[in-house]
This record gives C-alpha cells, structure tokens and sequence, in this order.
C-alpha cells in the first residue's frame, strides 16, 4: 500500500501583468494557505517522504512554505514536466520513485491534478489552490500505478473549508 498527496499549488499572484505564467509568485492568500497546509498535514501524521513539484514559481514558493511549516526536510524535487502537466505525466513521474518510499507529495496545477484524481479514484472533486488529496493506492510498487488503478480518496482538505 502506497499513500499518495496531491496538492495544487496555492493562490498566485497577478499583480504584474506582464509577467510570464511560470514566474508568476504566490499571491498574500498563498503565502498564507501553503503554511496551513503544511501544518494540516503534519497534524495528521502524513509528512511525505518526497515530494515532487513543478517548477513554476507558485509551486515552488508552495513546496518550500509547505515544507517550512510542516518540518518537512527531505528532498524537494522541482519537474519541468509538472509544469501544466496532464495526468499522464504525474504518473510517469510517479512510476520513478524508488518503491521503499511508501508517502509521496506532488505539487502541480490545473486542469492535469483534476484529470489525474478522478482517473485514479472515479471521483470528480475540485482542487480550488493550495488544496491537498490524500489517496490510499493498492499498489506495493510505483511502478504498478497506472490509470486501471483504483486508489481510496480518504480527504481531501480545501483552505477555504478549513477557514470555517
């Protein structure tokens, strides 16, 4: 059994309009929900053991405010191909990761981690920023997840919803 975190990255800034869409920065609502889901998650006793992000600039400032705030010191791996990535390309990431790693985070964008949640768990959801799935895989290698597989969606925790 594999768990598996997926996280959209959080709320990016717009401010400078002339900005290319990978350099845009986190917006003061970012800044603010990356660090409580990190908190959320070390709460619940679910630190990654990696965790694999885009390189975009908001994904980036979301790992590493993540990372900060829930203790978080492993490795944080930064994917080009996590940038506007479909959910095919999560899984061929996924596939990689070494198998005696059983938690794993990816940190990406929209439209690929709501494609890749219903393929992997026939559930529709909405992953608003800074949103994290946690999903249950019956898998005991990375290397068997693939779109046939039927993960568990246990929770999923949107920042709006925690802010009561």
């Amino acid at each position: 059994m594999k768990t598996l975190l997926m996280m959209r990255h959080a709320k990016s800034s717009w401010k400078e309009k002339d900005l290319k869409d990978h350099k845009r920065p986190l917006s003061k609502r970012g800044k603010r929900n990356a660090p409580q889901m990190g908190e959320l998650v070390k709460e619940k006793e679910l630190l990654p053991q990696l965790i694999l992000s885009s390189d975009a600039v908001r994904a980036r400032q979301t790992a590493e405010l993540f990372a900060e705030a829930s203790g978080y010191t492993g490795e944080i791996k930064y994917l080009d191909d996590f940038y506007m990535a479909e959910a095919d390309e999560y899984l061929d990431e996924l596939n990689k990761v070494p198998d005696d790693l059983e938690r794993v985070m990816i940190i990406g964008h929209n439209p690929g981690l709501e494609s890749l949640l219903p393929m992997l768990t026939n559930r529709v959801e909405s992953l608003p920023t800074a949103a994290v799935a946690y999903l249950n895989l019956p898998i005991e290698s990375w290397k068997k997840l693939n779109k046939k597989t039927r993960a568990e969606l246990i929770e999923i925790w949107r920042p709006k919803e925690l802010e009561g």
